[in-house]
């Protein structure tokens, strides 16, 4: 019995706890500032280059802090401060397009996002980003999302603004649709949507949201530089 026991014990170690160990669905490939997260089990750890970030995970920038997910379709999404971008569902494996799938969803804040395999290489549906008034859509794309809803007024670049969710297209297309319908917006649109019940709508000029990383993301980004590079320096934080 002991000897059964210490192999179990064993393998428990190598694979980690049955059930609860999960595929990575990315890691994170720039950081500045303290990105933490909040586990399924709903543990919280804090965040370091190279973390692995999995399915159930939520995401969550604080003040100044600014933080690049990189997926394993080659996908990827920076979020600004003061974001939470929880990931519902990943799955891609090269040989089974069918099985595609990438489901996130922006809580609060801001992210900046360029697409990978997902979305492109079979099922266009099989990607999506729930926010509070609209989901987002793909057609292959980079694009931004910024929850300035009613609870998120009065905060940051959203101060000026009326409460909704504001999307721009840099490249490729997104569809934007709620219970009100469905809006195309292609490179170079931006859009604003107040309700999930109301239509969105495009808007004539830039609404102003401001992404500025500083001067060392965007050069780490530039220039393949990373801050802790080649190690892992998360921690657990103990309540």
């Amino acid at each position: 019995m002991k000897v059964v026991l210490g192999i179990f014990i064993v393998a428990v170690a190598l694979t980690g706890s049955p059930g609860i160990a999960m595929a990575a669905a990315g890691n994170v490939t720039q950081l500045s500032g303290t990105l933490s997260v909040k586990k399924a089990d709903g543990s919280v750890r804090i965040l370091s280059q190279k973390s692995d970030i999995a399915p159930g995970d939520t995401l969550n920038t604080q003040k100044d802090s600014f933080a690049q997910i990189k997926f394993g379709d080659g996908g990827q999404i920076t979020l600004k401060p003061n974001t939470s971008v929880k990931i519902e569902n990943f799955n891609f494996t090269q040989e089974e397009p069918q099985n595609d799938s990438f489901f996130f969803k922006l809580v609060k804040g801001g992210m900046r996002a360029v697409t990978g395999l997902v979305g492109k290489r079979g099922d266009q549906d099989a990607y999506k980003l729930d926010t509070a008034t609209a989901t987002i859509g793909i057609r292959g794309t980079t694009y931004g999302a910024d929850d300035c809803t009613e609870g998120a007024a009065g905060q940051g670049d959203c101060s000026n603004l009326e409460a909704a969710v504001y999307v721009s297209v840099s490249d490729g297309e997104i569809v934007a649709s709620n219970n009100g319908g469905s809006v195309n917006f292609q490179a170079g649109q931006f859009g604003a949507i107040d309700s999930l019940d109301r239509r969105p709508r495009f808007l004539s000029t830039d609404p102003g949201l401001q992404f500025t990383p500083p001067a060392s993301f965007i050069q780490s980004l530039t220039g393949g530089s990373a801050v802790n590079a080649g190690r892992s320096l998360e921690c657990v934080v103990r309540k």
